[in-house]
Formats: structure tokens, C-alpha cells, sequence
């Protein structure tokens, strides 16, 4: 699959549909978060099982959570895009219970490319404007 038909695929697939029956289709059995600041996983190579783990630490507090792509740009192995992301905060954070507030960031993510599946990634967003939007009084 062209590298940015499947990284498309995969964002739309599994971040929006929230359907990681296919994950293997996407993804290398071997990810590495080279770069994504907070992330508990930055730096490691996990697996598929714990891959699914880490998307759940996303869509438990935010099970709506869809990303939008407002550029891509290949460059060899690599796909980078830009994001908006948006979603509503309706499960607990750890021990941040639910607000029901909705957020909007934005973020860059580059995607490497390996054998035609994707095998790590490297991000940067601010999650900080998330928790601002979350304890913003209603």
C-alpha cells in the first residue's frame, strides 16, 4: 500500500472508527515511539497487544476522539502530517474523573514506514492546552 494511503487508512481506521481488529494491517509487530512528549511509551518499542493498550488510554476518557488530517507530506519512509484532533472528555484520566468538556489541539505525528506497515512514530503536541480545556469552568 502507498505510504500515504496507508497512513491515511490507519487514522481513519483505528484513531476514528476505533477498529483495531486490522491493526496488524497498519502496523509492524515491532512500534517504536522514537518521540512523543508525556507519552508513557515514548522511547520504547512495544507490541500489538500493547499498542491496543495505549489506543484504549485514548478512547476510555475520550470515546469519541477523531482526528482530522489537514496536511500530509512524504519524504522517503516517512509520512508527515498535520492533525486537529477533537473529542469529548466523557472517562476518567487516571484519577482526572470525567468533565464532559470537549477539547481541540493540534499536533504534527511522523509516521516511519517500514516493509509497507508502519513502525513507529515520532509526535509532538501540547497536551497541556488539553488539560486547560478540560478544567475550563463550563
Amino acid at each position: 500500500m502507498e505510504p500515504l494511503i496507508l497512513v491515511k487508512e490507519f487514522i481513519e481506521e483505528i484513531w476514528n472508527k476505533k477498529d483495531v481488529s486490522h491493526l496488524d494491517k497498519y502496523i509492524q509487530p515491532a512500534y517504536t515511539i522514537f518521540l512523543d512528549n508525556t507519552d508513557p511509551w515514548e522511547g520504547k518499542t512495544i507490541d500489538l497487544d500493547t499498542f491496543i493498550a495505549r489506543l484504549q488510554n485514548s478512547f476510555l476518557p475520550f470515546p469519541d476522539i477523531h482526528f482530522n488530517i489537514k496536511t500530509a507530506v512524504i519524504d522517503g519512509n516517512a509520512v508527515a502530517i498535520t492533525w486537529i484532533m477533537t473529542g469529548t472528555h466523557l472517562g476518567n484520566i487516571g484519577d482526572f474523573k470525567a468533565t464532559h468538556n470537549q477539547i481541540e489541539t493540534f499536533g504534527t505525528t511522523i509516521y516511519h514506514i517500514q516493509d509497507g506497515k508502519i513502525c513507529g512514530h515520532s509526535q509532538v503536541f501540547d497536551r497541556n492546552i488539553v488539560m486547560q480545556q478540560l478544567t475550563k469552568p463550563k
